[in-house]
């Protein structure tokens, strides 16, 4: 009885505690309802507004008729209409479109007189997930054709006039495992990285040794470094580690260059490097610097396109997330592994990280000599 009246005594003490401090009570509160929100609108696998772009040398009323009907179905997205096969290629490797539809030039013909034609249609295959369901949309599509020319008396055969081409670049079979493991590198560095970093200024708050740094000899670039190269040292060793394991165990192929990597990776972790100690220097206790890691890991996971498309995204959420460096690593990554990107193709993905770092790193730096105790 004794027992349960001193568990019953501590439990009231926290909930008091708890409810007492206001950033606890905003932790309980605000956090919950933020991801709640941002997962519900991020985390879907429906598709919407697909990016298709169109190659088609028939030009004839029946190749309108087939596009008509690929922009009635509400998930596709015209980017634009293409003159050569040179513009196919640079529309599928610069990510402009997610497919391309190419219509021959005796589309028409063949199908008044009966004969099979087909139809083909180009995925990027670095996100596998949204090239096969829009390819089964745009299958779906197709038959939806067929069984019109019939009955309109335009195709006089039994079996489909109409014939669909798949084709998939870079990841020909659509393996998920591809896309996913050439990812994770940056992802599982990233936790590693933030955790160690957010808690490094917070902890040196609640053991009492703060003020000792502040009067110590030290510059706050000195502070900024020293604190910083632990984490991008660990964070870089767990990247190249899950980056060979990702080509030797998981069999992903590695078509890039080993400088693009590095350099990439590098770029990343230190502007993680630079979020992690801008949580640690808001911080007060080691527990605060924990949950505010956490705050930013899950969001930025979930808006990263790790699993689920951005375009699938409100375009508010799209453009809240350019300030997110995940989502530049894992598109960074898979260039490198699957495309076979070097270091200038994966340029327009860095700088946009060192851009944010060039924030976070002199705030950071700020806020360890100004902030209050």
């Amino acid at each position: 009885m004794q027992a349960l009246r001193r568990i019953l005594a501590l439990v009231i003490k926290e909930f008091v505690t708890i409810l007492k401090d206001p950033k606890s009570r905003f932790v309980i509160i605000g956090p919950p309802i933020i991801q709640f929100f941002v997962f519900g609108y991020a985390a879907t696998y429906d598709l919407e507004n697909v990016r298709y772009a169109v190659f088609d040398e028939s030009r004839s009323v029946l190749s309108r008729q087939l596009l008509s009907k690929v922009e009635g179905a509400g998930m596709f997205r015209l980017s634009g209409y293409l003159d050569d096969d040179k513009q196919l290629t640079e529309s599928i490797n610069s990510e402009e479109a997610r497919l391309v539809i190419h219509i021959g030039p005796e589309f028409e013909k063949k199908l008044r007189s009966s004969q099979p034609v087909e139809v083909q249609v180009i995925a990027d295959g670095r996100n596998p997930n949204v090239a096969l369901i829009a390819l089964g949309y745009f299958g779906t599509i197709v038959e939806q054709f067929n069984r019109e020319l019939m009955q309109q008396g335009v195709v006089q055969r039994d079996g489909p006039a109409l014939q669909l081409v798949e084709r998939s670049w870079f990841n020909g079979n659509l393996r998920s495992r591809w896309f996913i493991v050439s990812a994770l590198g940056g992802i599982i560095s990233m936790v590693v990285v933030i955790i160690l970093t957010s808690l490094s200024v917070s902890r040196e708050r609640e053991f009492g040794t703060f003020d000792q740094l502040l009067v110590a000899p030290f510059t706050p670039l000195e502070i900024l470094i020293g604190k910083s190269l632990p984490g991008i040292v660990f964070g870089m060793l767990d990247a190249l580690i899950f980056s060979a394991g990702a080509v030797y165990w998981f069999s992903v192929p590695f078509r890039g260059t080993v400088t693009a990597l590095v350099v990439a990776l590098l770029c990343f972790l230190i502007t993680i490097v630079g979020v992690g100690l801008l949580v640690s220097s808001l911080s007060m206790t080691m527990q605060q610097g924990l949950l505010g890691s956490f705050l930013f890991i899950m969001p930025a996971v979930t808006l990263s396109g790790l699993a689920t498309p951005i375009e699938n995204m409100p375009l508010w959420l799209q453009r809240a997330d350019l300030i997110n460096p995940v989502q530049y690593i894992i598109i960074a990554l898979r260039n490198i592994f699957l495309e076979g990107a070097d270091l200038s193709m994966t340029w327009p993905y860095l700088w946009p990280l060192l851009l944010i770092a060039s924030v976070t790193l002199p705030l950071s730096a700020w806020l360890f000599r100004h902030r209050a105790v």
